[in-house]
């Protein structure tokens, strides 16, 4: 359906919506509208207090992004019910009638979006509230080449999650400060990443890094990269990136993950060039005998802990300890998985 005749429909619907009575101040006055997803038809809507709706049909488990609730824009989750039927939506909320005709626009974006992706509907809806929320950002400051492999080596393990689990997206805690990069319980992951061609020298942050969670186990996933050129076979970053947004369940909230680290999809033409290949990956239990410096420790020696910004560098370029055997990996990735379930 052309734009011009979707812009007309959901404004006529609107406009229809105004003029019937509403029952309660929970209530909406809903038309359906000629436009089909796999969960059902989508609908626009009016509520008590004349604001403009568009309702996306989603399954009754599913979740809606969290974070957009006003003073313009609200999404949430919402059940409506007749005497005949049943179906919950995510509901996206216009609060400001001088805005209906720009919400008109964002609408139509999101029925043209949900029309070529009918499988995935709230998807589509997350791309276009990005794609409009990307108006409105600054273009940062680029990624140096220890930040691009770091980041490299969490975005392989985040795709081997999202693989099992497409919203897996939600156990990277990394960016936002937790003190693991990814969480599923009780069971955790910290990832180093080196283009160093000798030793295996993992820099950790903080006291708190190598602690393990209370009752549960923590890996260490090393990996050595090695920059591609040439005839060198390896991972382009951005294709490793568009990897993880087409895995995951929400684009969005892997996009917002992304900003806090430094990358914006906006900003991919600096990386253009940059490729990787992963030359050796080794995952160590830590534990007994691990290599490290943690607060519980010292509280274990009684030693008082009052030392802040702590960073050193251990020595795994030994025999001991020695790494997981291969087969153990996807143990703990399904364990992560499971834990978040």
């Amino acid at each position: 359906m052309k734009e011009d005749v979707l812009r007309k429909l959901v404004e006529d619907r609107w406009t229809a919506l105004d003029t019937e009575k509403i029952t309660g101040e929970r209530s909406l006055r809903v038309s359906q509208l000629p436009v089909v997803s796999d969960g059902g038809s989508l609908a626009v809507a009016v509520d008590h207090s004349g604001h403009r709706h568009v309702l996306v049909p989603i399954h009754a488990h599913r979740k809606v992004r969290p974070g957009l609730d006003g003073p313009v824009l609200r999404l949430r989750k919402r059940a409506l019910e007749d005497e005949e039927t049943y179906q919950t939506y995510a509901d996206l909320a216009c609060l400001r009638n001088d805005l209906d005709d720009l919400f008109t626009e964002l609408c139509v974006d999101v029925l043209g979006a949900i029309g070529e992706l009918p499988t995935n509907p709230v998807k589509a809806l997350y791309r276009v509230l990005d794609r409009w929320k990307a108006l409105f950002q600054a273009q940062g400051t680029p990624l140096g080449p220890d930040q691009l492999a770091g980041l490299f080596g969490e975005l392989t393990v985040l795709n081997r999650l999202l693989v099992k689990d497409p919203s897996a997206h939600r156990l990277w805690l990394g960016p936002e400060g937790h003190r693991h990069d990814f969480t599923g319980g009780t069971t955790a992951v910290e990832v180093k990443a080196t283009t160093t061609t000798e030793g295996r020298r993992p820099r950790i942050h903080g006291l708190d890094q190598l602690e393990v969670p209370e009752g549960g186990n923590l890996c260490l996933a090393w990996f050595r990269l090695q920059r591609a050129s040439g005839n060198v076979a390896g991972t382009a970053f951005v294709d490793l990136v568009e990897q993880t947004l087409g895995l995951c369940d929400d684009e969005g909230a892997v996009l917002n993950l992304l900003a806090i680290v430094g990358y914006r999809s906006s900003d991919s033409d600096r990386y253009h060039d940059v490729r990787f290949a992963i030359s050796e990956e080794r995952w160590y239990r830590v534990g007994p005998g691990f290599p490290g410096l943690t607060g519980q420790a010292l509280v274990e020696a009684d030693v008082p802990v009052s030392i802040l910004d702590v960073e050193y560098t251990i020595d795994l370029s030994g025999e001991t300890p020695a790494p997981l055997p291969s087969d153990q990996v996807p143990q703990v990735i399904e364990s992560m998985i499971q834990e978040s379930v």
